[in-house]
């Protein structure tokens, strides 16, 4: 049992580092001489970085995903405060809905964060108020660690679904 829980305690922490990595970092989507993700975009020739402000065509969708990252962030936090709460307060035999809720919640906001991307990102990236080109580009890997964290904040959002408190 000791086992079971110390694997449930580094799976959600993993999941929680790759949401704080995809939602800070700035490879969301890259180029030869450009990366950019949901707060600024950066030219590796001139080394400037530009923050994303309201001047872009598309800001209201970057602020969506801003926002859904930031609260899957947050939830996926709270999921494990609640957790370690419900360790000591559950009766035996119960299970961990609120905690289950609570990941799966923030399974939905990046589910969502990372959809509208893929589903916004050529109208993002063809916007005239860059400074430089940069539609010719591709997914970096924080957009696919956003990916990745969905699946594994749905997975641990079961997990806690299905685990019963045991002595």
């Amino acid at each position: 049992m000791l086992i079971l829980l110390a694997f449930i305690i580094v799976f959600h922490i993993i999941s929680a580092a790759l949401l704080f990595i995809s939602t800070i970092d700035n490879a969301w989507w890259v180029g030869d001489n450009f990366y950019t993700d949901v707060w600024r975009m950066c030219s590796m020739n001139t080394s400037t970085c530009m923050a994303i402000t309201d001047q872009f065509r598309e800001y209201q969708s970057i602020q969506a995903v801003q926002a859904t990252m930031i609260l899957s962030t947050i939830f996926c936090c709270v999921a494990f405060l609640v957790f370690i709460l419900q360790l000591f307060r559950l009766k035996q035999g119960e299970r961990f809905v609120l905690t289950s809720i609570i990941q799966l919640l923030s399974c939905l906001c990046v589910m969502i964060a990372a959809s509208i991307y893929t589903d916004r990102h050529e109208e993002l990236h063809k916007s005239h108020e860059y400074s430089f080109e940069v539609s010719e580009g591709h997914y970096g890997y924080s957009f696919v660690l956003a990916w990745i964290a969905f699946a594994f904040t749905l997975i641990s959002g079961v997990m806690y679904l299905v685990l019963r408190k045991r002595k």
